[in-house]
């Protein structure tokens, strides 16, 4: 099957089997690996992206699904320069393995697109759904923090 996709602003096409993941798509197809595969269940968060501008685990959608609509990666953040989330993550250290950090920044950047000032519950509710196991999160409230103060 053929989709196309807006991928980070730019329409990409692509065959797809019908099963496949858009994780996978994205990583494959479209040759964007900054989307982790980690649990493959949307348990951990390391696949985040927005579709239509919602949070979502790639690894639970299917490629199929996004035909016609808007993907944003990662990669896709910042319109070619460092996006300040990203920024705040590197002034904060909260980057240690990397692998959870993808996702962590495209949840931060959606939280703080609705919640431009979120309170502290505010913050770690919108990043529960990401799991890390370097960093003990005290250093990424820390960037989300700082990222919203910018």
């Amino acid at each position: 099957m053929r989709i196309g996709v807006t991928v980070n602003g730019d329409r990409a096409e692509a065959d797809i089997w019908e099963g496949e993941s858009l994780l996978y798509a994205l990583r494959e197809r479209f040759g964007l690996p900054g989307s982790k595969n980690a649990c493959e269940q949307g348990e951990c968060g390391s696949c985040s992206v927005l579709l239509d501008g919602e949070l979502v685990c790639a690894c639970l959608v299917l490629a199929a699904q996004a035909d016609g609509h808007e993907v944003v990666t990662v990669e896709g953040m910042g319109a070619g320069d460092i996006h300040p989330v990203q920024q705040a993550f590197v002034d904060a250290g909260a980057v240690q393995c990397g692998f959870c950090t993808p996702g962590l920044v495209v949840a931060t950047a959606a939280l703080l697109e609705q919640k431009p000032d979120p309170s502290e519950h505010e913050i770690r509710e919108a990043l529960s759904g990401n799991l890390c196991r370097c960093t003990g999160y005290t250093k990424i409230f820390d960037a989300v923090r700082l990222a919203a103060k910018r």
